[in-house]
Formats: structure tokens, C-alpha cells, sequence
């Protein structure tokens, strides 16, 4: 008889030692559903100018267009290298999901630019197929864009955007002043330059900064080929004349601080 006023009470037990468990994991996961998020730098977005700076990497290529020329066999390759960039901020804000940004900074690059001629249409690793000329390609640039950048309305502390707008680059590098050319093994670019760039990115924000990684594209507007001497010793190159554009195509990778 005792035994049986019992059981009743064991099994309510049970019940409620198996109930328990999943009540504290419902009360847990509802307070971390209703934690309230803290809004990092609320009043960041209301100046109306800010400042910061950039550091980042980059993978500079160019794109080649030919034309008819007395050496219709000649086509260009590059091997690039990495670089890197650094530069300023000035943040100009519009509104709350516009703003106008000038970022002047300076990016380096590397490579070394190819002069193959391809007789009879040989390929790469045949005999009709050879590599009759390179140089080295050490580009220093000023980067002076003006862009205009559309963000979303914030989430929290995210906020992601789209930029774009237009440069001016002056080309340290160029050897524009050099005499020499291609057949000294001298390549030569044009010193000033115009851009335009494109690219997606986010806004993080913290305590007491802005972090903003970005990805952009650049690309050439003004041909940055400089043409080889001529003379009447000499009235063609072989290296230049079948090249009727060459342009920047670049991937830049930037970490802003603002």
C-alpha cells in the first residue's frame, strides 16, 4: 500500500526532472533571441565630414587591343605581381545613405611585359613561337579619385555600400622623359592617366572606430601606351606600333579606418 502512495510521487518526480532541463534551455535561447544589441558610434553618420585612412593590396594587369601593323604576328603578356596601397579619407556626407569621398593614396605594382611574335600562328612551347623581348614594369602610382558611395540603411552595426566614380593617376614610373625605348629594353608609359573604379564593401562599427573593407575594380579610360622613337632609320617598332590600346585592370583589396 505504501509502496503504491509512492509510485504516484516518483513518476511526477521523473516528469519534472525531464521538464526542467528543457525549461532552462527555452528561458536561455528566448533571453539570447531578446538580448539587446549595443549600437556602436550612433552619431557616426550624422557629421558632415570625417577622415581616415586605408591600407591594402592589389593585383594591377593590362588589357592589350592591337591594330593592323607591319608585324601582325607581335601580342604582348604581362606577369604581374602583387602590390600594395596606402592612403587618406575625406568623407563629405550628402545624406544618410549618400556620401562624397576623395581618397588620395599611392599604389605600387611589378611585372614584367612580354613581346612574343607568333609566326605562322604557333603556339605556346613550339618552335614557331618565341619571346623576342621583355622589360621590367615597376609602376609607382598618385591615386586622386572622387567617388560617390550608396550605402544601405544600417543594420545594427553593419552596413554595407557601393562606390564609384573617377581618377586621376600620375604615373611616377613612367620613363615618359626617358630618350630610350623598347629596343633598349625600355619601356615607357604615359605619366598622367584617368580612371574610373567600381566596387562593393562594408561598414563595421566599434567603440571608438569605423572599419570598412572594400573590394574595387579599376580601369583605364586614356590609353597609358607610350609609342616607341621613330625615325627614318627606323620608321616602325615592332613592340608598339601593333598596339593600338593598353589600359589598367586592376582588383584593389582596401581596409579602411575611419
Amino acid at each position: 500500500m505504501f509502496s503504491l502512495l509512492l509510485k504516484p510521487e516518483k513518476t511526477r518526480m521523473k516528469k519534472i526532472s525531464f521538464i526542467i532541463p528543457f525549461l532552462c534551455i527555452s528561458v536561455f535561447f528566448n533571453a539570447f533571441g531578446q538580448r539587446r544589441v549595443v549600437t556602436q558610434l550612433p552619431n557616426f553618420d550624422k557629421h558632415e565630414v570625417h577622415w581616415g585612412f586605408y591600407l591594402g593590396l592589389n593585383s594591377i594587369d593590362y588589357k592589350f587591343n592591337y591594330k593592323e601593323s607591319s608585324t601582325e604576328n607581335t601580342h604582348v603578356t604581362y606577369d604581374k605581381k602583387s602590390g600594395f596601397n596606402v592612403g587618406l579619407i575625406g568623407d563629405i556626407r550628402i545624406n544618410s545613405n549618400l556620401n562624397l569621398r576623395f581618397e588620395p593614396g599611392l599604389s605600387s605594382s611589378a611585372g614584367t611585359i612580354n613581346f612574343v611574335d607568333d609566326l605562322f600562328g604557333g603556339e605556346e612551347g613550339t618552335s614557331s613561337r618565341f619571346e623576342y623581348s621583355s622589360a621590367e614594369i615597376s609602376a609607382t602610382y598618385l591615386h586622386l579619385p572622387i567617388l560617390m558611395k550608396f550605402s544601405a540603411n544600417r543594420m545594427n552595426n553593419i552596413k554595407p555600400y557601393v562606390i564609384g566614380g573617377f581618377s586621376y593617376d600620375h604615373n611616377f614610373s613612367s620613363k615618359s622623359s626617358n630618350p630610350n625605348d623598347n629596343r633598349t629594353n625600355v619601356f615607357r608609359m604615359q605619366k598622367a592617366n584617368f580612371m574610373y573604379e567600381v566596387g562593393i564593401g562594408m561598414d563595421f562599427y566599434f567603440p571608438y572606430f569605423k572599419f570598412s573593407p572594400s573590394i574595387r575594380g579599376q580601369f583605364a579610360i586614356t590609353n597609358e601606351l607610350m609609342p616607341d622613337n621613330k625615325s627614318e632609320a627606323q620608321p616602325s617598332s615592332p613592340y608598339t606600333d601593333p598596339i593600338d590600346f593598353m589600359g589598367t585592370q586592376a582588383i584593389f583589396i582596401k581596409f579602411a579606418f575611419e
